[in-house]
């Protein structure tokens, strides 16, 4: 590899005009693999070559371009830029396409080169490299404590939003938005990488200068892409680092696209008021959009719900999920139409059939605005929009706001739809430079030269015919390539009979090939004509896709309407076949449920049925429901069900329950299941806390609170002790009493319903039979005193003398009293008089019988609680606590 400094290589007289070329392009971009188009190939150069060859399992060779050492090398095919160009991306590198700019038939020496796109993992939008049913999202970040700014961009559909936020919301929202990729300035990489370090999510990361990220630059480019005065009117009146956030993304995507990027039309604030807030725990826990553990394909919410027959109403349900509106009236909006559909079952259908004709138009108009879309795009969305008139008269008399409103965007596409059908051929070709991608009588010159064209080739193809009897040659025949044009070609066999007007072009080993002045004169013709017939079918084409552009904002309008339209037909047909219910949705500071269901575990039962249960929680009566019982009864389950039928009603869906009258939660909060952060440094028990102390923290009066087994990650009596504080905590507390479940399996705990009026005990119902327990999966009143773990590993194989050496220890350490009645004194400052008969009891009582010391303490105890204060002088007190001082060292016990 050459020793010349990098950035000297471009003006190094000693390398080729190509590779000074290439190196004036690399040097620009050093942190991008560079695609350098030479001919039919994208070729790769020193480490971008052994990234290829690495990645892509190309082979890797070695060139001398000028330099004194062999120059890497790796390349592939221009076609395999799809399927090379994806697999460098979701391994995580920037790539840039570098194109020929200039024709080389045109050229004398170096070609000009350009890049003509940069393609990261949030900046991608060819369909290799995006998911259908979920947002591409990149985001920057700026600012720092108390106030960041998050602005959040889909290239592919033209979704921009922006906010400022303090860390916490921060965190929040990089987990609902989950992006691919995230822009930081390199003044404050630090701390940013601090923050991202933070998420759970996978993303790219990457650095752009300083000073786009200044509000004065950010503020002038949003202006000037919108073509604003001020961005007051957009809502951001006051805003600061968001819009700094803003318009340093903006600048880094254009940069990276090469393109105006015309189809963000808007960019609008990332409100959080209207939603309820999801905790990245939270989200994680309930397996919202991603199970927890990998293997276990489709058990997420998402995965349920989804009956959406479209990309764009896929994508719009997660962000419903992940989104819960807290406003009971849009909530009840929603509700409607989907009760609408859900009644009249032939509009669902006819809906559901139109709906499966319809394309991704959210991406295709992306492509077409940025001038990426070829001719099948263009009637991939002419089909798509021909639907609409249909769908609109299958739907005319809904009374429904939100349907009619849909209703309403989906209008005025008739002319455009006409002018697509009879500008383009039903089976158009792939490429637009390919040829035959316009109808006849689009254009009357096109016309006369497809004639022309197609009138030369007929001439050809009989030429071939007459030659062959004028010459007697049976075999000759008439070919063409690209670099010698139309020929003649005739076996060595015949040489000596050829005609004497043919002149020899080129020798092969076994034939030559000739032509006449005749063929090269027809050939000139039909060259020409295809080449200008070609040009002139782009140039049609081309007009035809900016006007279809200029209509973005008004297709993209309906693209939306289609998505919700979309999610609406969705859930009716989820509720309809999972037997849901439309939920009450109120006020109050409460939680009913009757014959609730888990949504997702009823679906992936097999051969079994999964059993109901009710909740009653109201704030004022039950604040705290405690649940107790043996592993794998169903307490986990118990709990999820409830959070995630609170959470399918907020965002505006049916329920899986027989009723359900749901109080508005404007936080949702989950402390279940044990992990490890090890690479961060975090145990489980440390991680179980760090989630533990954010809920404390932050949780409402309004909040619904769920909490597994806390306290099982350190000993007994230190989860014990912690489990009760924070039971105790959240009832206790004027604005953290937040609606909570809680199991467990400190029984002891369940003592806590005879000091707390507002917590209630439940179990899980077992039935225990020949050794043997049977999980009846229902919830009852009051509390488990077993948790049955032998029997659960019994279950699980564990050996039987193991089993039964367990059992004796067991027994051995229940017969162990803590207290009098075999529990722990828990409430010590909330019932001192329990609390003296403990500790004298359980700490000293037994050690008494044969330890002087310990009676003495007893001695010690019992004269102190005789004294009345209240009745001594402060001298009279020391006087008597003098006088048991020195009995006890009369009596050696101090």
């Amino acid at each position: 590899m050459s020793t010349i400094p990098a950035s000297s290589r471009a003006s190094d007289k000693s390398l080729t005009p190509m590779m000074r070329q290439y190196w004036t392009i690399k040097e620009q971009n050093p942190d991008i693999v560079l695609l350098y188009r030479l001919g039919d190939f994208y070729e790769m150069f020193h480490e971008d070559a052994k990234i290829a060859s690495k990645v892509l399992g190309l082979t890797l060779t070695s060139r001398n371009h000028g330099s004194a050492d062999a120059t890497p090398l790796a390349g592939f095919p221009h076609h395999a830029i799809d399927r090379y160009a994806t697999r460098l991306v979701k391994a995580g590198y920037k790539i840039a396409i570098c194109e020929q700019t200039e024709d080389p038939k045109n050229v004398k020496g170096i070609v000009k080169r350009e890049i003509v796109e940069i393609i990261s993992a949030g900046t991608a939008t060819d369909d290799t490299l995006l998911e259908d049913k979920a947002n591409n999202y990149i985001v920057a970040l700026w600012g720092g404590a108390p106030l960041f700014g998050l602005a959040v961009c889909d290239i592919s559909t033209g979704a921009f939003f922006a906010a400022e936020l303090d860390a916490g919301q921060l965190l929040i929202e990089l987990e609902r938005v989950s992006p691919s990729e995230v822009l930081i300035s390199d003044v404050q990489e630090t701390q940013c990488r601090a923050i991202i370090d933070k998420c759970e999510i996978r993303m790219v990361t990457s650095v752009a200068p300083g000073y786009t990220f200044e509000f004065e630059t950010a503020h002038e480019a949003l202006c000037s892409h919108f073509d604003l005065a001020t961005l007051d009117g957009l809502g951001f009146e006051g805003y600061g680092v968001g819009i700094s956030a803003a318009g340093a993304l903006l600048a880094y995507v254009k940069h990276q696209k090469r393109n105006q990027l015309a189809h963000i039309g808007t960019m609008t604030p990332l409100g959080l008021t209207a939603f309820a807030e999801l905790d990245p725990s939270t989200i994680r826990n309930l397996e919202l959009l991603r199970p927890l553990h990998a293997d276990d394909t489709g058990a997420t919410l998402v995965w349920v719900l989804d009956k959406c027959a479209t990309s764009m109403g896929a994508r719009l349900l997660k962000r419903h999920i992940t989104r819960p509106l807290v406003d009971c009236g849009a909530i009840n909006q929603r509700l409607d139409c989907i009760e609408w559909f859900k009644a009249d079952v032939f509009v669902r259908g006819e809906i559901a059939l139109h709906l499966g004709r319809i394309a991704d138009i959210e991406r295709l108009i992306g492509k077409i605005v940025t001038e990426r879309a070829n001719a099948r795009d263009c009637r991939a969305l002419k089909e798509s929009l021909g639907t609409f008139p249909a769908i609109c008269k299958t739907l005319a008399a809904c009374d429904r706001t939100q349907i009619i409103k849909a209703c309403s965007a989906l209008q005025s596409f008739v002319s455009l739809v006409e002018e697509i059908e009879k500008t383009i051929v039903d089976a158009p070709p792939l490429s637009i430079r390919d040829g035959g991608l316009i109808r006849s009588g689009v254009s009357e010159k096109l016309d006369e030269l497809k004639k022309a064209s197609t009138h030369g080739k007929e001439w050809i193809a009989s030429l071939q015919q007459s030659e062959r009897v004028r010459s007697g040659i049976g075999s000759l025949k008439i070919g063409y390539t690209r670099v010698f044009g139309y020929y003649i070609e005739i076996s060595n066999a015949n040489k000596d009979t050829i005609p004497q007007n043919y002149i020899r072009k080129q020798t092969l080993a076994g034939a030559e090939r000739y032509i006449t002045a005749e063929l090269k004169e027809m050939e000139d013709t039909i060259l020409h004509a295809e080449e200008r017939f070609t040009a002139l079918e782009t140039e049609i084409f081309i007009t035809l896709r900016k006007h279809i552009a200029a209509q973005c904002a008004a297709i993209q309008t309906a693209a939306g309407a289609i998505a919700q339209l979309d999610v609406m037909v969705g859930l009716a047909r989820v509720a309809a076949e999972y037997n849901y219910v439309r939920p009450v949705l109120t006020q109050e500071n409460t939680l009913i449920i009757k014959d609730g269901r888990h949504p997702v575990i009823e679906r992936m039962i097999d051969n079994e049925q999964f059993i109901p249960n009710d909740t009653s929680l109201r704030a004022e009566e039950h604040q705290i429901l405690l649940i107790t019982g043996p592993n794998m009864a169903g307490k986990s389950t118990y709990l999820r069900q409830n959070a995630l039928i609170a959470l399918m009603a907020q965002m505006g869906s049916f329920v899986p329950a027989a009723e359900a009258h749901i109080g508005i939660v404007d936080r949702f909060f989950t402390r279940v299941g044990a992990s490890d952060r090890l690479a961060r440094g975090q145990s489980t028990f440390l991680v179980e806390m760090v989630e533990v102390a954010n809920i404390l923290n932050n949780a409402t009066d309004r909040s619904l609170v769920l909490l597994d087994e806390v306290g099982r990650g350190t000993s007994t009596f230190d989860g014990l002790s912690i489990a009760w504080a924070v039971a105790e905590f959240l009832h206790e507390t004027p604005g953290r009493r937040a609606r909570t479940f809680f199991a467990t399996h400190y029984h002891e705990l369940a003592e806590m319903s005879l000091l707390f009026g507002r917590i209630r005990n439940l179990h899980i119902k077992i039935r225990e039979w020949n050794d043997k327990i049977i999980f009846l999966r229902k919830i009852d009143e009051g509390a488990c005193d077993h948790s049955y773990g032998i029997a659960v590993a019994r279950l699980a194989g564990v050996p039987q003398v193991v089993l039964a050496r367990a059992r004796e220890i067991l027994t051995n350490l229940e017969a162990m009293e803590l207290t009098p009645d075999r529990k722990p004194a828990l409430a010590v400052h909330l019932n001192p008089k329990a609390t003296k008969e403990v500790v004298q009891i359980d700490l000293f009582a037994k050690r008494a019988q044969s330890d002087p010391r310990t009676q003495a303490a007893l001695d010690f105890l019992g004269a102190l609680e005789s004294l009345d204060l209240n009745t001594m002088t402060p001298m009279a007190a020391l006087e008597k606590l003098s006088s048991i001082q020195q009995a006890l060292k009369v009596r050696g016990s101090l």
